[in-house]
């Protein structure tokens, strides 16, 4: 989308936001903790929902995890995650809509997630919205996770955007507060967490179905959405 400033670049988180598969997590975590003999809730889980495995396994654990553990212990509980997901239809509701209209009216689309590479490229084999993005960032791609600003900016930076003409559509806490943090105006989905939760954000919203490619030229150019 180009206005008098130029471009505007919406970045979107995947799980939760593009895909509607938290529960699918939330299962793969329970069944990781179950098999190692670690005690796990809904609270943890929602809590650190967002972030990456380094971050979340040595919480999980309640102690230091050497750094070939946490990879065993992520590689297992990633593959039982894309196992669950396998003949799903996970495409969030309003999704590709969303993004046809964004396209249509010519702004430049990321994703910024946390995922593996290897959950996007499965994913997207699934959902068939990939020609949509201009960008893809991953945990892999950066060296701090959200809460910290860098899979943002490292989005930004390949949409050639600044921080202040980007979006962020996000479901997560940690990602609501990386935007912020990055200096990018926030969408927040109501999927995994409470309206309380997300207050950080410019804009809270219960489905992609709400949105229009409207809503975020407003955003952008401090009207109301």
């Amino acid at each position: 989308m180009t206005t008098a400033t130029g471009k505007i670049g919406v970045i979107f988180d995947l799980d939760g936001v593009i895909i509607d598969t938290s529960e699918f997590h939330k299962k793969s975590w329970f069944d990781l903790a179950e098999k190692e003999g670690f005690e796990i809730t809904s609270e943890f889980f929602y809590n650190t929902f967002g972030m990456q495995n380094y971050q979340i396994i040595p919480i999980l654990a309640g102690q230091d995890v050497p750094p070939e553990e946490i990879e065993r212990l992520s590689q297992w509980k990633e593959q039982r995650y894309r196992d669950l997901i396998d003949d799903k239809s996970i495409l969030a509701p309003g999704a590709k809509d969303l993004l046809a209209d964004l396209k249509r009216r010519g702004f430049l689309l990321a994703i910024g997630s946390s995922a593996p590479r290897a959950n996007l490229d499965f994913v997207l084999e699934r959902i068939h919205v990939g020609h949509y993005f201009d960008a893809f960032v991953v945990g892999e791609d950066v060296k701090h996770g959200k809460p910290a600003p860098d899979t943002f900016v490292k989005a930004a930076e390949k949409l050639a955007l600044p921080p202040d003409r980007c979006v962020v559509v996000e479901d997560a806490m940690a990602g609501v507060q990386a935007a912020k943090k990055a200096g990018m105006t926030v969408i927040a989905l109501t999927t995994t967490r409470p309206r309380k939760d997300l207050q950080q954000a410019d804009l809270i919203v219960d489905s992609l179905s709400e949105l229009k490619a409207q809503n975020f030229i407003n955003l952008i150019n401090n009207l109301n959405p």
